[in-house]
């Protein structure tokens, strides 16, 4: 498969957002050294642009993001993309409103992952992003599409745009690269309060019904319309 002229654009687009995106995960300390990557689906193709593996975030520009098919092969690109490639081609293959896809080793959800213990619904937030607890998915191996099975399988029965994958981190995803981030972001927030809950005392759980109306209420009606 070659990049032909017609989708030329789209796919510069979307390289400058992927690229932008990076500087989210450092600002909000979700990532260290070269670790975590976001990706996105490139709109009306089979393709997806995603980080390079092993490039410091510093050096991370529009030009060096990895154009990929959806099977993980390399379209267009001077570098290998990201060891999570393949896994989060399978997300984009079997989730088709999926627009970004986001990992991330942030430290109080990768501590829940350690533990493969959900994150519970004690608070407003958790409630309003991720309509629920924030599942644990199965331990899977780096580098083929073990991980994208996990969070697939793991999403199915779940509102939560987040999956802590066991003993690894954080994969979020979005109708957009720029939604996934704030997944992530939004992930981390609710790992750290909750962990802090739990240092004081017995967390209270909010009752289902209260989840389902905060949950609707953020998701259709705050913010600007």
């Amino acid at each position: 498969m070659t990049v032909v002229d017609d989708v030329r654009e789209v796919i510069e687009e979307v390289r400058r957002e992927v690229s932008t995106l990076h500087s989210e995960l450092v600002r909000y300390g979700l990532v260290v050294w070269t670790a975590g990557n976001v990706s996105a689906r490139v709109p009306g193709r089979d393709l997806m642009v995603i980080k390079p593996s092993g490039v410091s975030y510093d050096d991370l520009t529009p030009s060096n993001m990895v154009v990929c098919d959806l099977h993980g092969k390399v379209v267009e690109g001077e570098h290998a993309p990201s060891s999570d490639t393949e896994a989060q081609a399978y997300v984009y293959r079997k989730l088709e409103h999926i627009g970004g896809v986001v990992h991330t080793h942030s430290p109080y959800a990768v501590a829940w992952a350690a533990r493969g213990e959900p994150i519970p619904v004690v608070t407003t937030m958790c409630a309003d992003e991720f309509g629920g607890d924030i599942p644990v998915g199965p331990f899977a191996t780096i580098g083929d599409d073990s991980i994208g099975r996990g969070i697939v399988d793991t999403l199915a029965g779940s509102r939560s745009p987040a999956v802590l994958m066991k003993n690894h981190g954080v994969f979020a995803v979005g109708p957009s690269a720029r939604s996934a981030v704030k997944a992530a972001v939004m992930c981390e927030d609710v790992a750290r309060s909750v962990h802090l809950s739990y240092q004081l005392g017995q967390p209270i759980p909010i009752p289902s019904s209260s989840v389902d109306a905060l949950y609707d209420r953020y998701q259709n009606v705050y913010g600007q319309r």
